[in-house]
């Protein structure tokens, strides 16, 4: 039964994206062209990820911030009102569009519609055994962190909860959670931290 609902997570999630990458090819050049426009730099962001056991992959998102974001200001950290964060930016943050183009990822197997988080080499290199279960599997455009308080929960915490979704996977646990997410992502609530800032992952 579980290797029959496997199949089915593996079929659905190159299925749907292709269907996405299909239905938005136009709304992703009109992206595309707002993006040039509004500041320069790159259309999309690519860095390097962790993915299932631990290969390495670049991940693809629209770029919402300014070019080479990451060696100025709070670095790999995140502010609600960051002035890196370019004009187009902000609206592709806030309803999560910016993260629509890892269909990419999804269709050269890198990634699912659902699982943990992608996460920076840097980080990966500090998780000890039982952290390093969130890499048995897959990450995920979504994650059940969503459903748990998205980034106001401490890492340790999300990092738990991802390995309790290892632990505990079903197709229908992955329904719940891409039925539950535009909610949560329309919403806004969790996106930044408590302190209005997505913060890097630390060893406590």
């Amino acid at each position: 039964m579980m290797q029959i609902q496997r199949f089915i997570k593996t079929q659905m999630d190159f299925w749907i994206a292709l269907v996405v990458l299909i239905v938005c090819t136009l709304p992703f050049l009109m992206i595309a062209l707002l993006i040039v426009f509004d500041s320069k730099g790159p259309i999309f962001f690519r860095q390097e990820r962790v993915g299932k056991y631990g290969k390495i992959f670049k991940i693809w998102k629209f770029r919402t911030m300014v070019d080479h974001a990451a060696h100025i200001g709070l670095g790999l950290e995140i502010a609600h009102n960051d002035s890196r964060i370019t004009r187009v930016g902000k609206f592709l943050r806030r309803f999560g569009i910016d993260e629509i183009p890892q269909i990419f990822n999804i269709l050269a197997g890198q990634m699912s519609l659902v699982g943990p988080r992608a996460a920076l080499p840097h980080q990966v290199a500090q998780y000890t055994d039982f952290e390093k279960k969130r890499l048995e599997v897959k990450p995920g455009v979504t994650n059940i962190n969503i459903l748990k308080g998205w980034n106001t929960l401490p890492w340790k915490e999300r990092i738990k909860w991802d390995v309790w979704y290892v632990e505990h996977w079903s197709l229908w646990l992955d329904l719940k959670i891409l039925t539950v997410t535009p909610i949560i992502v329309l919403s806004g609530k969790g996106q930044y931290g408590e302190k209005g800032v997505v913060e890097d992952y630390k060893r406590e």
